[in-house]
């Protein structure tokens, strides 16, 4: 397994330490997430999806596997979810800007 890229282990380990401030941080001015079909838009966006459906619900991730995707600056992660909210595993697909995550895609 490749080792995740930095912006990819903020986002673990910012969720995992309950820590909103630096979980947004990891993401692009203009960040994209989408959430099975839910969409979010910039750092405010992130922020609102953290505060409902991440940190917000004290969600832990586990790493079970990753793949780099033909697209350039694309990983797959496949990450084990625990907590208040969604429970399961399930593949997070981000892509990498400027060392930060500029998309997201959950499903």
């Amino acid at each position: 397994m490749h080792d995740l890229p930095a912006a990819v282990r903020e986002f673990v380990d910012a969720t995992n330490a309950a820590d909103t401030d630096r979980f947004v941080a990891a993401f692009t001015e203009d960040a994209y997430l989408n959430d099975w079909g839910r969409e979010f838009h910039g750092r405010d966006g992130v922020r609102s999806w953290d505060h409902t459906d991440n940190i917000g619900r004290q969600s832990h991730f586990d790493v079970v596997s990753m793949a780099v995707d033909d697209v350039p600056d694309t990983v797959t992660v496949l990450l084990r979810v625990t907590g208040n909210g969604y429970n399961g595993t399930g593949p997070m697909r981000f892509r990498v800007r400027d060392g930060l995550i500029a998309s997201l895609v959950i499903g």
